[in-house]
C-alpha cells in the first residue's frame, strides 16, 4: 500500500533544491565579487513592505531595494499601469517620436518639482542622469569645473565616481576626471560643532568660498550635492547649509545640482528633500523611487538651461521607456493620493524616537538622524566616536536572521540604514524596531 507523501515536506524539499541550485548559479555565472557577500536569501515575491523567500519565510523590508520601492513592492496601481502600457508599446525611441507617457510624465515632473524646473530628460539610472546634468551644466555655463562634497556619492560610472568624495567606492578606478574640488561635508555629528548644527552649516558653507579661491581655476560650472547624503551614512546637513551655499554659488555664477536619486519621491517627508531647506536648485536629478522599481531616471531644469543642449549633444536609447514612464505616473499619483509624504513624516518621527530611546540604553549607538523614513543609526566603539563597522555588520546579519532587512553604509561602514517602503504600517515598524533592539544584545 502506498503511503501518502506530506505535501509540506515535498514542497520544502523542492524549495531546498531550488535554493541550492540558485546559489550554485550565482557562484558560477553571476559576477558578485564587488560585494562582501550576497545575502543567503532567494527571493520569490514581495508585496508592500514584506519580502518572501522561496521557502515561504517573510522579511520586513526596511531598505526598499536601496530606497527604490517607496510606494511598496508590487504596488497594484503601478503594476496595472505598466501592464496596460506593455500591451500597447514597450519601446518607442522616445526622443525620435512623440510618446504619450513620456509627455505626461514630463508635465507631471514640472508640476511637482521645485518652482521653475519645467523641462526633463529621462534616462535609465541615477548615474546616467547625474552625468547628463553635469554635461548640461557645462554647456549652459561654458565652464568646466565642479565642486562636490566629501562623503558624497553620485554613482558608479567613471564620471560620477569622479565627483564622489568616497574612497571606499572609488578605489581601483583612478585616476579620475580633473577639475573636481571637494568641499567639507556638513556632518554635524563628526564636525567641530557637534552640538551646534547652525554653526556647522555656516562654517561648511563658508568653506566653499575659500575652496573656489584656492582649489579651482574659477571656472566652476556647478556644485553638486545630495540634500541628504545616502551612501555617506544618512547625513542630514544643517537646515541653514544650502541657503548659505546658494548665496556663495550665486555670487560666482555657479549652478546648484541637487542629487535626489535616493532622497526623492516622499522619502524624507516631502516630495523632494531639498524642500526642507527652502532652496530651489538649478537642476534636480532623480531616479530610484521615481517608478517604484521600474528602471527610470530624470534630470529636470529650467527652460534656459535645458536649451543649452544642441543637436547631437545628448541622447539615450532606452531613456523615456514608455512602460517605465507609465509606471512612474501611477507611482507619483499613488504617492500623492495616499499621502505618503505625511506617512513618511509621521512614521519617521515615531521610528526615530524609538531608536533614540534604544540609544539611551546602548552606548554602541552614537547618533540617530534622518528625515522622514530615511534614517541612519551610527554605531561607535567609544566616546571618541571610533566607528564600529564590524559591530554594525554583525547587527545587520542578526536582523536578517530574525526576519528584518536593513541597510549598511556610511563612509566608515558603521551606519545602519532604515529606509522602508513608505507604505509600511505602524505594526511592521514596531516589529522591526523590536528585532533591531534584540539584535543589539550581545
Amino acid at each position: 500500500m502506498d503511503v501518502p507523501t506530506c505535501t509540506y515536506i515535498t514542497t520544502l524539499k523542492v524549495n531546498k533544491r531550488f535554493v541550492t541550485d540558485t546559489y550554485e548559479k550565482y557562484k558560477n555565472y553571476v559576477i558578485t565579487s564587488f560585494v562582501k557577500s550576497v545575502a543567503p536569501v532567494v527571493i520569490e515575491k514581495a508585496e508592500g513592505a514584506v519580502i518572501t523567500d522561496v521557502e515561504g519565510r517573510d522579511y520586513i523590508d526596511c531598505f526598499s531595494g536601496i530606497s527604490v520601492v517607496n510606494a511598496g513592492h508590487c504596488n497594484p496601481q503601478v503594476l496595472e499601469a505598466a501592464k496596460s502600457q506593455m500591451g500597447k508599446l514597450v519601446h518607442g525611441a522616445s526622443y525620435l517620436f512623440h510618446v504619450q507617457p513620456v509627455a505626461d510624465l514630463a508635465e507631471k515632473m514640472a508640476h511637482i518639482a521645485p518652482e521653475g524646473l519645467t523641462k526633463s530628460f529621462f534616462g535609465n539610472s541615477g548615474a546616467e542622469a547625474v552625468e547628463g546634468a553635469l554635461k548640461l551644466a557645462r554647456l549652459h555655463t561654458g565652464k568646466q569645473e565642479f565642486i562636490a562634497l566629501q562623503g558624497g556619492f553620485h554613482g558608479r560610472t567613471w564620471g560620477t565616481l569622479s565627483i564622489s568624495g568616497y574612497q571606499g567606492r572609488k578605489k581601483g578606478g583612478g585616476p579620475y576626471a580633473p577639475g573636481i574640488a571637494f568641499a567639507p561635508i556638513p556632518y554635524t555629528y563628526r564636525s567641530q560643532w557637534p552640538d551646534d548644527p547652525n554653526e556647522c552649516g555656516y562654517r561648511c558653507a563658508a568653506a566653499i568660498e575659500e575652496l573656489i579661491h584656492y582649489s579651482t581655476s574659477n571656472d566652476v560650472a556647478a556644485f553638486i550635492a545630495e540634500p541628504v547624503l545616502g551612501e555617506g551614512g544618512i547625513i542630514v546637513p544643517p537646515f541653514n547649509y544650502f541657503r548659505e551655499v546658494k548665496k556663495v554659488l550665486d555670487r560666482h555664477g555657479i549652478l546648484f545640482i541637487a542629487d535626489e536619486v535616493q532622497s526623492g519621491f516622499a522619502r524624507t517627508g516631502k516630495m523632494f528633500a531639498i524642500e526642507h531647506y527652502g532652496v530651489v536648485p538649478d537642476i534636480l536629478v532623480t531616479a530610484k523611487g521615481i517608478a517604484d522599481g521600474f528602471p527610470l531616471s530624470a534630470f529636470t531644469t529650467r527652460e534656459e538651461i535645458a536649451s543649452a543642449f544642441k543637436i547631437g549633444d545628448h541622447l539615450s536609447t532606452f531613456g523615456g521607456n514608455p512602460v517605465s514612464c507609465a509606471a512612474a505616473l501611477a507611482n507619483i499619483d499613488f504617492i500623492e493620493k495616499e499621502g505618503l509624504c505625511e506617512n513618511a513624516r509621521n512614521l519617521g518621527e515615531f521610528a526615530r524616537s524609538c531608536f533614540s530611546e534604544i540609544q539611551q540604553a546602548h552606548e554602541l549607538i552614537g547618533d540617530v538622524r534622518g528625515l522622514g523614513l530615511m534614517i541612519g543609526i551610527e554605531l561607535v566603539k567609544d566616546d571618541g566616536r571610533a566607528p564600529a563597522a564590524a559591530e554594525a555588520a554583525a547587527i545587520k546579519d542578526r536582523c536578517l536572521d530574525s526576519g528584518l532587512i536593513v541597510g549598511l553604509g556610511g563612509t566608515f561602514g558603521n551606519v545602519l540604514r532604515f529606509q522602508p517602503p513608505l507604505v509600511i504600517t505602524r505594526e511592521q515598524i514596531d516589529r522591526a524596531i523590536h528585532i533591531f533592539s534584540e539584535a543589539l544584545e550581545p
